[in-house]
């Protein structure tokens, strides 16, 4: 978990639980089934276009509305390694942790970061580097206490280890 590598999917300003997950999806009882649909209303080749290992660049507020785990899960199944963003919402951010994908707040520009810019990211050094226009930026570390359970996978994966070891 300590370095992370992938490519870049920009994603705007105020994504919600809403649009990541749409509603007509929670009923579905197969998380596959629903990550189908994930951002269809934002972006309708979201799905078709992300690729495992992509790290999500998103704007202001990411994650604003409902605490549906749901809309963290998706991410995972597609296999998103990163969420970086300007801002996020509260609960979504500590959801996302603790389904073990790092949430990162980063004011960023639009010359820092393009669709496929290969990024790799250490939560160690709390650096990002855009390999593709080599440009390298700091940002705040994400706090000890969390990355520990990002490095167990998630919330789940430590509390286990803790009860059975």
């Amino acid at each position: 978990m300590e370095q992370i590598e992938g490519f870049a999917y920009i994603l705007g300003d105020d994504i919600n639980t809403d649009d990541i997950v749409p509603s007509h999806t929670l009923t579905m009882r197969d998380p596959k089934e629903m990550a189908k649909f994930t951002l269809e209303f934002v972006d309708a080749n979201f799905v078709n276009n992300i690729k495992k290992g992509n790290i999500i660049i998103a704007g202001e507020n990411f994650g604003t509305g409902s605490s549906r785990e749901e809309a963290v899960n998706v991410f995972k199944i597609l296999g998103i390694k990163a969420i970086i963003a300007k801002s996020f919402a509260r609960i979504y951010f500590r959801n996302l942790i603790n389904k073990g994908i790092p949430g990162i707040t980063l004011d960023w520009d639009d010359k820092m970061f393009s669709n496929e810019d290969q990024i790799e990211i250490s939560l160690q050094r709390g650096e990002i580097v855009n390999l593709t226009k080599k440009k390298k930026v700091n940002f705040v570390k994400i706090p000890e206490f969390l990355t520990n359970i990002l490095k167990e996978g998630g919330i789940l994966n430590q509390l286990k280890k803790k009860l059975y070891n």
